[in-house]
């Protein structure tokens, strides 16, 4: 089954990519924590704003919260998240020289950051092969078959991590949250396309 599944992934989404948008590592990491709770595409529209005007980490950490509050008001939940911004820049800055770590535990010990944001960023900053459980991919993950309804994220991170093979795990990652929000999406998912529709749980209610 997991080869049917990762042959048609790669069939339709061949070259998969994080699609926030960055130039630091930094600034991904920023971006990652400001994508919960809404879309990528919005979290880009705020965030070049955002590293626009604060380029370094110093001007992150130095910057008028209230600034910073109104750059990031559309994506929601703007008054944490900006806290968080500020709080991230200072410890990188006074506990990792400026650089975001290879370090699990110091990842998931920032503020705003837990073990989603931490995989995406080890994964596409120092390719580590381990897969980031959004809500995309817990949906796809459900309803081939891969996890149960039930399951909680890290259930579901541990099942996909023993099926999918190491070498397939960074760009798998990426392939299924793509999967999950272009083409198996919550409403009105493209079943009529799939190839997938034999495995797929959801289709055979």
């Amino acid at each position: 089954m997991m080869n049917e599944i990762i042959n048609y992934l790669d069939e339709i989404i061949p070259n998969p990519r994080c699609e926030l948008n960055y130039t630091k590592d930094y600034e991904l990491l920023i971006a990652v924590m400001l994508s919960a709770q809404t879309t990528d595409k919005r979290v880009n529209m705020v965030s070049n704003i955002l590293f626009d005007k604060y380029s370094s980490l110093e001007s992150l950490r130095d910057a008028d919260i209230e600034d910073i509050k109104r750059i990031i008001r559309p994506i929601g939940n703007f008054n944490k998240k900006a806290l968080n911004i500020k709080s991230i820049a200072d410890k990188l800055l006074t506990e990792s020289n400026g650089i975001v770590p290879n370090d699990r535990s110091f990842l998931e010990s920032l503020c705003g950051v837990g073990r989603k944001t931490t995989n995406v960023v080890l994964s596409n900053l120092y390719n580590v092969p381990c897969i980031a459980v959004d809500t995309h991919v817990k949906r796809v993950s459900i309803r081939l078959g891969i996890a149960n309804k039930n399951d909680n994220l890290i259930k579901i991170e541990e099942k996909l991590t023993k099926k999918i093979p190491e070498n397939q795990r960074l760009k798998m990652h990426h392939q299924l949250v793509l999967f999950g929000r272009y083409y198996c999406k919550a409403k009105k998912p493209s079943c009529e396309t799939c190839k997938l529709t034999k495995i797929c749980k959801e289709k055979q209610k």
